[in-house]
């Protein structure tokens, strides 16, 4: 199972949001790229990059910041954040990023979204579904739709969209545990998707109950931030 950091940027720094409340905001280090390079170091091959001013303006702001991470480390970052056109999304490839993450774009737009699978191909692309009560949230969990998550999955599933990360809103940043029950019923509904879960893990034992449940990998912030899980734990983890 991949363990991906999380680094969320606003103003160009490393902050986490409780449950996408951009009134509740800390600011964990002041330039993303020292932290970048702290988890390459323990060992860590992947990050989780997320433009929260970009989620809130609709483009991207941030691109920068992936700019100086991708060029200076060797991970392999996926980017999110207010992609909602080409140009968006080329400069979000151009600036370092190996995955471009999707997801208002792919319920308000998907003959758009489409589109972008066929021209660039769905290993570009990186499937975020942000849910509350079963149904997907977007605009940076703004907004509301009343569509479901599976319908969701089996949407793109048929497109070629097999790598996918769900976040379970009513879990995240509050380090209560993550939504085990709810991975295990999308991972039965459809057992050949990479499953990547988010929210909510606050403990290593976390990390085991949502390898055991199927999932491919997760998406840790703000339980390494407050030291809930540390450097060494992830390390001893992954080997």
């Amino acid at each position: 199972m991949e363990i991906i950091p999380a680094i969320d940027i606003i103003d160009g720094k490393c902050v986490r949001l409780t449950q996408g409340d951009y009134a509740q905001k800390t600011v964990y280090h002041d330039d993303p790229l020292d932290i970048a390079i702290q988890f390459e170091e323990a060992g860590i091959k992947r990050l989780h990059l997320v433009d929260l001013d970009g989620a809130k303006a609709g483009k991207v702001m941030n691109w920068k910041v992936l700019e100086r991470i991708a060029s200076q480390t060797k991970l392999a970052i996926d980017f999110g954040g207010g992609i909602k056109n080409e140009e968006d999304l080329q400069k979000v490839l151009d600036s370092g990023a190996k995955w471009a993450v999707i997801g208002s774009l792919a319920v308000k737009e998907p003959e758009v979204f489409s589109q972008w699978i066929s021209r660039y191909g769905s290993e570009t692309f990186f499937l975020g579904a942000d849910v509350r009560q079963d149904k997907i949230s977007v605009s940076g969990w703004q907004e509301d739709t009343e569509t479901g998550i599976l319908d969701f999955i089996d949407q793109y599933y048929t497109r070629g969209i097999d790598y996918i990360f769900c976040t379970d809103i009513s879990k995240d940043g509050k380090l209560e545990g993550p939504a085990v029950e709810l991975y295990l019923r999308i991972m039965e509904h459809n057992k050949w998707i990479r499953l990547v879960a988010s929210g909510g893990v606050s403990k290593v034992d976390d990390l085991h109950a949502l390898k055991t449940a199927g999932c491919s990998g997760v998406i840790i912030g703000k339980a390494i931030y407050e030291n809930r899980i540390t450097l060494a734990d992830l390390k001893a983890f992954l080997t």
